[in-house]
């Protein structure tokens, strides 16, 4: 199965997006994409989200557009019926990662304990969410992960910043990282999506320290 991670292998940050608006979600989108972060997570959390995956997957094609907040075996179906390619949930249960699995396209089953990966390393998933990444020991503890479980590959979401995703995207063990500092609740309820863009470019001009 292809990893999420390379869905849009340049794209070192995944804007986390709660629409209330479904009308909004195609500018929005065209704004991410065009800043240079085309991996959009529509998280499920309000009424309007599987229309905005809709819209965003029929009306803007360079996007990448996964569901988030994804918790029930209902919402993975609802989720891809709409037109997520990738999947992202905040924790895992056998339950929902036989759900997760199901559709055959990538996802990211939360983590925030040594425990939880090595279960998911058991059932051979290697590519994993870290939330909340802040609150749950941060780039320390992505650190330390990484020298016991060096298999396992983080996209960590919770509580990052412009200026503490550097040192996250610096470790070995994580492929990208969810924010939503580009998407500051001022700007969307003005729908200044060239305010969104600009913020866009910002997040994608960061990158993985290129090593030796």
């Amino acid at each position: 199965m292809t990893s999420v991670f390379d869905l849009a292998p340049t794209s070192p940050v995944v804007p986390v997006v709660v629409i209330e608006d479904a009308a909004d979600a195609v500018p929005l989108a065209r704004a991410l994409v065009a800043g240079g972060l085309p991996l959009i997570e529509v998280t499920l959390r309000t009424a309007a989200a599987l229309d905005a995956l809709r819209a965003i997957a029929a009306e803007v094609p360079e996007a990448v557009v996964g569901a988030g907040t994804v918790v029930s075996a209902a919402g993975v179906a609802d989720a891809v019926g709409a037109g997520a390619r990738f999947l992202v949930s905040p924790g895992w249960t056998d339950r929902l990662l036989d759900a997760l699995r199901e559709p055959g396209v990538p996802f990211l089953p939360g983590v925030s304990t040594a425990s939880e990966v090595v279960a998911l390393l058991e059932r051979g998933v290697e590519d994993m969410k870290f939330f909340p990444a802040e609150a749950a020991g941060g780039v320390p503890y992505l650190k330390s992960l990484a020298g016991p479980l060096p298999q396992a590959r983080f996209c960590p979401t919770g509580g990052i910043s412009l200026a503490s995703a550097p040192a996250y995207l610096s470790l070995p063990n994580v492929g990208c990282v969810g924010g939503t500092w580009m998407l500051p609740p001022d700007a969307l309820a003005a729908r200044d999506w060239a305010r969104v863009e600009a913020l866009a470019r910002g997040a994608a001009a960061l990158r993985v320290p290129v090593s030796g």
